[in-house]
């Protein structure tokens, strides 16, 4: 007796009866519906970005190319951004940005060097994680009322300075100084924050790297630099692309309270500027031009700081 005849699909089956049973089919859907399912999971939460943040933005932008009063919804070209370039506290507001750029490092090395002395578990370290954190569930027009009081001339601070024979600071009412105080109250405000995402990327650390740099002998500086920031690089890159976005964008409350963009301008920032014009001198289209200007200047900033600090991981 033969065999029967093996068939394209396969090896064939027989039944009870000796019957030929058909090859088994392959179950429908395969690499393309694998494929096809994230992207359907991900529609919905695309859809909401695209309707809420990006729509509005192109309609932002096309916005600030039409006049205001006279000129209410006619084209102007770019009028409005000639306005911007010539007002001195547009400008002003340029300047506290280029300010806050370099004062960024510091704004995220507090929370950094705070987050590894946590993760060595200093003496203490469990009251710090909740104390250190608790500003950050404060509201900043809350923040900004109780510094106001602090960092007033006749304030608790400047008389615990008169008592170390140092001499009051006029904090709020210096032109040179207003800015320092409102960014140094918003990184105490908002570091713990920073200070959990770093301490979350703490625990993907390689206890082992820890453990080696203790044995060849390197001090508290040498393991930081040569194994903590190189193994959180990309925790920092986060942590320094949405610090400074939220000092950009967060810091209207505290601006509002503490300042209300004085004295002389001097705390202008482009998020305050937008609200004065948008909410005070009743022009939308030029306000739509220094929040376009705004966005602009988040974007450059946070792809040159990723560029920087992945050059500076590549060389590490």
């Amino acid at each position: 007796m033969t065999a029967p005849p093996l068939s394209p699909a396969g090896p064939a089956t027989t039944g009870p009866a000796g019957a030929t049973a058909r090859p088994a089919r392959r179950p429908r859907g395969g690499p393309r519906s694998e494929r096809l399912a994230p992207l359907v999971l991900l529609a919905p939460a695309v859809l909401v970005i695209a309707g809420l943040r990006l729509w509005p933005l192109v309609l932002g932008i096309n916005f600030s190319f039409t006049g205001d009063g006279e000129r209410n919804g006619l084209p102007v070209g770019f009028d409005n951004y000639v306005t911007l370039l010539h007002d001195p506290l547009f400008r002003t507001a340029l300047r506290n940005v280029g300010l806050l750029v370099l004062l960024l490092p510091v704004a995220v090395a507090i929370p950094g060097l705070l987050a590894t002395f946590i993760f060595l578990k200093v003496p203490g370290h469990r009251l710090y994680r909740g104390v250190y954190f608790f500003p950050a569930v404060l509201s900043p027009v809350i923040v900004g009322a109780i510094f106001t009081l602090l960092l007033a001339f006749d304030g608790p601070l400047n008389a615990l300075l008169g008592g170390l024979g140092l001499g009051p600071v006029d904090w709020l009412g210096d032109p040179d100084v207003a800015i320092f105080a409102v960014v140094g109250v918003h990184v105490w405000a908002t570091f713990g924050m920073a200070l959990v995402v770093f301490l979350a990327g703490f625990a993907t650390l390689d206890a082992s790297l820890l453990d080696a740099a203790k044995v060849d002998g390197a001090s508290l500086g040498q393991t930081i630099r040569h194994v903590v920031v190189p193994s959180l690089s990309r925790t920092i890159q986060f942590v320094f692309v949405t610090t400074m976005i939220g000092m950009l964008t967060s810091m209207f409350g505290l601006v509002y309270v503490m300042t209300s963009g004085g004295p002389e301008g001097s705390t202008y920032l482009p998020e305050y500027y937008v609200w004065i014009q948008q909410g005070q001198m009743n022009q939308p289209a030029l306000a739509s031009a220094a929040s376009t200007a705004l966005f602009l200047i988040m974007l450059v900033v946070g792809l040159a700081q990723i560029g920087i600090l992945r050059r500076a991981g590549k060389e590490d």
